[in-house]
């Protein structure tokens, strides 16, 4: 690990002071300070030297105004610094938005889950071992330029979905599938001040700029999540090598409302196959309106995999995510709420 100096950040200004005060035009996960909260990621990171912060700003202080679990009538707020344990051990959460609740369960180990938080969480990088191996030049999301090489290595992991000429890796997260699928809007905290914009816009696709991960910019820090709406049912899928402290090799966060045995309204998220979090939409067009089936299912699985283009070790997780996807509709639906 890289020296590095630190610094306690007693306030949002200042934290946001600290953190673009030597900002240039690079992308965030490149800016010469970097701010600290579980640090599960940021830490691992650093000693792989993958990443090089010079400054290190911890953030912790804000806890007492950035971690409140706020469930309304019709709504629900979390606070980016949130531990993802306090909110899956939510009971409100557990009842109206299980999906949530589940997506950080099935996440990491326990002892990860007690210091991770939600804002953290989100703004993991991908696992890709040629990212994380500093001795392959070719990595385009971390030497832009250099090549992927995952495009014709070990790509077992890989994305399926989403994927450019210039990068195939993997968004590892889960907390990332059920915020999108449930229309969830960030709130920023910038040298600007406070904006929110919808979730799904917080991640870019790696198009031809992969070292371009998020909309975020040196000195913003994400403070808030917000959802409209109770979802009851709504379910997190994950299917992976191993039952505990994996990464999803294909997940599925599903929310619908169902009305007389008919499909409503219909969210289907995707993850482990695609290189953001990943909203079906397509898949979605298919469920509204109808009552629910094996057959319906299908079609919806093949809809929301369309586009997917599997490589020499990845194919796999096309069929993999089809059945991921029918199988927590079909848990989804038959759910007692």
């Amino acid at each position: 690990m890289r020296p590095f100096s630190y610094q306690r950040a007693s306030d949002p200004d200042m934290a946001v002071q600290a953190l673009g005060a030597a900002a240039t035009n690079t992308p965030l996960t490149k800016a010469t300070a970097q701010p600290l909260a579980g640090g599960t990621t940021l830490i691992d990171l650093m000693k792989l030297d993958v990443m090089r912060p010079t400054a290190i700003v911890d953030i912790n202080p804000l806890a007492h105004a950035w971690s409140a679990i706020e469930p309304g009538s019709d709504a629900l707020r979390l606070g980016a610094l949130a531990k993802m344990s306090d909110v899956a051990a939510h009971a409100e959460v557990q009842r109206s938005y299980p999906v949530i609740a589940d997506s950080l369960k099935l996440a990491a180990s326990a002892q990860l889950r007690n210091m991770a938080t939600l804002g953290g969480n989100v703004m993991q990088r991908t696992r890709c071992n040629y990212f994380r191996d500093v001795s392959y030049e070719n990595c385009n999301k971390r030497n832009p330029g250099s090549g992927c090489a995952a495009m014709d290595g070990v790509n077992r992991m890989h994305a399926v979905l989403g994927t450019s000429d210039q990068c195939i890796a993997t968004y590892p997260g889960d907390f990332a599938q059920a915020l999108i699928a449930l229309d969830a809007t960030v709130e920023i905290t910038g040298k600007a001040g406070t904006r929110s914009m919808p979730f799904a816009q917080l991640h870019k696709a790696p198009g031809s700029t992969p070292d371009i991960e998020t909309a975020l910019q040196p000195g913003d820090l994400i403070s808030a999540f917000s959802i409209s709406g109770r979802w009851p049912r709504s379910v997190y899928l994950k299917a992976r090598d191993r039952q505990s402290y994996e990464f999803a090799l294909s997940s599925a966060a599903i929310a619908l409302d169902v009305q007389d045995g008919t499909i409503r309204d219909a969210r289907v998220a995707l993850g482990g196959v695609a290189t953001v979090p990943w909203r079906a939409r397509e898949a979605e067009a298919l469920l509204k309106g109808h009552r629910f089936d094996e057959a319906l299912a299908q079609r919806v699985a093949d809809a929301a995999f369309a586009d997917a283009r599997g490589r020499r070790h990845n194919s796999f997780k096309i069929a993999l995510g089809k059945r991921v996807v029918a199988r927590a509709l079909q848990q989804a639906v038959t759910m007692e709420i």
